[in-house]
């Protein structure tokens, strides 16, 4: 981890949790008590939470303001074009509740069209990501990622690049997080700014998902 003061003036922002808080061992109370703790002895300035039911993320808030507790500013979360069980409840409750909700790229190699129903993929990475292998892979999934892929050759962009600007142009969205470990991710990331989605591309886009089991969080 850097110890550069930059890196360390980002660090106090945002704690943000990243499992959820309402299992047994660690209860809401204790736990909301601890990182409203963090906010005042000014190690942070601001807590969020990431991949939970709603129900617990509701009672969270709750809790928060009952005690008078630092509330969650964010919501990180799992939502994508193949994946979009977090518009039912989450979504909305986040908007209700003016939480920002932010989003990692764990999606990107999926709908960047590089993976494959036969043996996984071409790559070492999509035979052995497992992870992804639990997640995605159903019949509509690919059905989507060929329409992502139709999509961005008719606009002169990559699959990655409309994925990354179907969801900025979703409403519940504050902002992704582009996890960039190549300049190829940055760039993918700036050019989606760019790229403005009509009407048709998103039904388009949209309308082969199917509903999918709970993944991401227990």
């Amino acid at each position: 981890m850097p110890s550069t003061p930059r890196y360390a003036a980002w660090a106090r922002t945002t704690l943000t949790c990243t499992r959820s808080i309402a299992g047994t061992r660690n209860p809401h109370r204790g736990t909301l008590e601890a990182l409203h703790e963090v906010v005042k002895s000014g190690k942070a300035r601001y807590i969020g939470a990431s991949s939970m039911y709603a129900w617990q993320f509701a009672r969270s808030l709750y809790l928060a303001d009952l005690r008078g507790w630092t509330r969650f500013i964010s919501m990180q979360n799992h939502y994508n074009l193949v994946y979009r069980e977090e518009e039912r409840e989450m979504l909305p409750l986040c908007r209700a509740e003016g939480v920002g909700v932010i989003h990692g790229a764990r999606w990107r190699a999926f709908l960047a069209g590089n993976r494959a129903k036969e043996e996984w993929g071409d790559t070492v990475r999509a035979k052995v990501d497992d992870f992804a292998h639990s997640m995605y892979y159903q019949e509509s999934d690919f059905q989507i990622v060929d329409r992502v892929v139709e999509v961005a050759g008719r606009l002169g962009h990559s699959p990655a690049q409309v994925a990354l600007a179907w969801l900025l142009h979703q409403p519940s969205i504050s902002a992704p997080i582009v996890g960039a470990s190549k300049m190829q991710h940055l760039e993918d990331a700036v050019a989606a700014l760019e790229i403005r989605l009509g009407e048709p591309d998103l039904r388009y886009l949209e309308e082969l998902y199917q509903p999918h089991p709970v993944l991401g969080h227990s």
